[in-house]
């Protein structure tokens, strides 16, 4: 991947050794500045960091020559491997021991104020209400319902504190109950590689059944006739979910049905449930395409039939309610619209009705379907609002409304079809998750739980706002931040700054009881709203992808400036954070403008862009060619290698540098983190600390559980903390 030439030389090693050390004598010069304790200070000059050894591997491509040295770290099972990702992890120990104390600090404090012993807002179904809660020192949530009434005895569905011993890692996926309450059917995932196994449990007498079916995404669906369940088997190697199979309790899972293949290796299906239950759908779905399959599910031993064959480039979704199909389309619409028809006339799309058309500034987003009454999910200058219709007499629709300048909404749990309240879930950066549930004949609202922030939180102290940078191109670009009132806008302040900017999925602006440590301390924390995300519609999205995608970087580098110019931060006080996609983000802006941060955070970073997107064995490759082009064609190989972090590593200065993956990551593997850490450490010409993490039990999620994962955050808030000289 290099675009240097093969291998180094005797004095280049020599020349490199020395730079090593020196650079690590400043190191500790940077510890002492940084504490007042010689005795850390003297362990930190001790400190050398893993060097991964260098094995030189030709790739070419289109006449194209790269030379890859740390190709070799995608070998899993190779003790050198483990060996390296295991030195990487003790140096970050051995960098970080200074702050044990402050991670503990802030571990106890962000844990101090979750509500231990608590419980999700009931939603009923078909007799029983379901709930989760959680118990006081329980990593994981216990599973129950209540026939009738919420004063009826608790019936424990799954207790997952007890299913999860013994175990490092533990995740209960999808679950469903049989349609007569009786049978319970969930997935369980014990290695965070996203393989589950589906188990049968009878709710009446506690046993588990024999059935049991390995190597499955997760999804699930059952028939109408309590005994068949529908699920999704993905590719071992790629991951990608590719068939539909059926099964019937009590018989060998071995001699399950398939019933649909997707052969298209641009596409993953699943299978669901409509909100009547009348139809099973199974959905194949690209990043440009969908069509939809379904069956009604009293009669789970017949044919799925096709709703509309996929022509590449429409989107739909569909679900049912009433006696009607609803139709959520891009068909001549790129911000989406709404179209209903009728049971027995789906294939020909001129015969569609249009519910609502299509708005250039308004971006369709969800639907929920009532018997008096149409939901309907949009988003409009990057905010997510309600719009409550009538069936009775659309001219009298309205919005509901809300005050904040930045928050974030969304339907919630509606399930029933013939009520006039619709429950939806309300958040801001001061606003604690809240559960409302509005009567939309009265256009009255009650609050059923807003989420408890123990420790004497109040909103009223912090304060949040809505901006706008411009971009080198014109696009004002919004920026969600929010502070601590009192924080003075002088430059001298820390600022974190997140960003994603992929997929078209949408940053929304929410609550974190745990963010309340940087906050507290100082901290502002701001989101960028770039494009590549769908904050402001379709086209958002499509300007940062494919051809298009350096905006997505250009915009957040531009947002960086902007917070710079406007005195809330400066490069001594910037930070940056991003994951997965956001990582790559990360690992573009470390490129392009390094002098713009003090400090860059990347959670399992996908920053070997190329050779990964040139690699069709590995997950989220073919299936993902429409979001970043495919490799194969030159234009979209030289696009792609201009930008890759790890293929523009050069010899220059980079910010401090924390970096994040998980062993068993499906979705980016843990090599591609390694190599660019590995490249960073051989290239780069600062003394900045460069620290690489791998967790060996888990995946792309991070730990499981509540509590595990405040361990993670805390190494990542100490890092910031430490870099600003706060190590309390």
């Amino acid at each position: 991947m290099e675009n240097s030439s093969a291998g180094f030389s005797i004095i280049a090693n020599s020349y490199l050794k020395m730079c090593k050390n020196l650079a690590f004598c400043f190191l500790a010069v940077f510890f002492a500045c940084q504490s007042s304790n010689s005795d850390k200070m003297e362990q930190q000059r001790s400190i050398s960091p893993p060097k991964a050894k260098i094995v030189p591997k030709e790739l070419s491509i289109h006449g194209h020559k790269r030379i890859d040295n740390y190709y070799w770290l995608n070998q899993r099972e190779d003790p050198e491997v483990i060996h390296y990702l295991k030195a990487e992890n003790e140096y970050l120990q051995a960098v970080m021991k200074p702050t044990e104390a402050l991670q503990e600090k802030l571990y106890n404090e962000m844990r101090s104020r979750i509500k231990e012993e608590d419980q999700s807002v009931p939603y009923f179904l078909r007799g029983y209400y379901y709930l989760t809660r959680y118990e006081k020192g329980s990593e994981y949530p216990i599973y129950t319902r209540k026939k009738g009434s919420l004063d009826a005895p608790e019936e424990i569905m799954l207790d997952v504190n007890q299913m999860a011993r013994g175990h490092a890692y533990y995740q209960v996926g999808s679950w469903a109950v049989s349609d007569d309450n009786r049978l319970l059917a969930y997935s369980v995932d014990t290695v965070s590689r996203r393989i589950y196994t589906l188990y049968f449990k009878d709710l009446q007498t506690g046993q588990q059944l024999e059935d049991i079916i390995p190597n499955t995404t997760g999804n699930l669906a059952w028939a109408a006739d309590n005994k068949t369940v529908f699920y999704s088997r993905q590719n071992l190697q790629t991951l990608r979910s590719f068939q539909i199979w059926k099964h019937v309790l009590g018989t060998d899972p071995q001699k399950d049905q398939l019933v649909y293949e997707e052969e298209d290796e641009t596409f993953n299906v699943g299978v669901y449930r409509s909100k009547s239950n009348k139809y099973l759908f199974i959905f194949s779905s690209s990043t440009l395409t969908t069509e939809a399959r379904f069956l009604e599910a009293a009669n789970p031993n017949g044919k799925f039939t096709i709703f509309l064959p996929r022509e590449r480039g429409h989107e739909y979704e569909l679900d049912h309610a009433g006696d009607k199909f609803y139709i959520r389309t891009n068909w001549k619409a790129y911000n989406f619209r709404l179209m209903e028809t009728d049971e027995k006339n789906i294939a020909n799309k001129s015969a569609w009705r249009e519910v609502i058309p299509h708005r250039s500034d308004v971006f369709l987003e969800q639907i929920e379907v009532f018997k008096d009454f149409l939901v309907v999910e949009e988003r409009k200058q990057g905010l997510i609002q309600l719009r409550v219709r009538p069936w009775s007499d659309p001219s009298q629709e309205y919005y509901i409304q809300f005050d904040e300048p930045a928050y974030s909404v969304r339907l919630d749990v509606n399930l029933e079809f013939d009520t006039p309240l619709v429950r939806y879930s309300y958040t801001s950066f001061t606003t604690p998750n809240s559960v409302y549930e509005y009567d939309m004949k009265t256009r009255t609202k009650k609050l059923l739980k807003q989420q408890e922030v123990l420790g004497g939180f109040n909103s009223e102290a912090y304060q949040s706002e809505r901006l706008y940078a411009t971009a080198r191109d014109g696009v004002k670009v919004p920026i969600s931040i929010v502070y601590k009132k009192g924080f003075k806008k002088d430059g001298n302040a820390p600022l974190l700054l997140y960003g994603y900017g992929s997929y078209g999925i949408s940053t929304g602006v929410t609550f974190s009881s745990n963010r309340l440590s940087l906050l507290d301390r100082g901290f502002a924390f701001a989101i960028a709203h770039i494009r590549g995300g769908q904050e402001m519609g379709r086209q958002w999205y499509e300007d940062g992808k494919l051809l298009k995608k350096k905006n997505t970087f250009y915009d957040f580098i531009d947002c960086a400036q902007y917070l710079i110019n406007e005195k809330y931060t400066s490069p001594a006080h910037l930070y940056a954070h991003g994951g997965s996609a956001g990582g790559l983000l990360m690992g573009a802006v470390a490129n392009m403008a390094p002098e713009l941060f003090k400090g860059i955070i990347a959670d399992v970073p996908f920053v070997d862009v190329v050779t990964t997107m040139l690699d069709e064995s590995i997950p989220l490759t073919t299936n993902e060619y429409d979001e970043w082009g495919n490799p194969n064609d030159k234009t979209y190989y030289e696009y792609m290698l201009s930008y890759s972090p790890y293929d523009n590593v050069e010899r220059k200065n980079y910010p401090h540098m924390l970096v994040l993956t998980g062993f068993h990551d499906s979705q980016v593997q843990y090599w591609e983190p390694a190599k660019w850490v590995a490249k960073l450490r051989a290239t780069k010409t600062d003394n900045n600390l460069l620290l690489f993490q791998t967790n060996m039990e888990t995946g792309h999620s991070g730990a499981s559980g509540r509590f595990a994962p405040l361990k993670e955050l805390a190494l990542k808030y100490a890092f910031l903390l430490y870099l600003e000289g706060i190590n309390e």
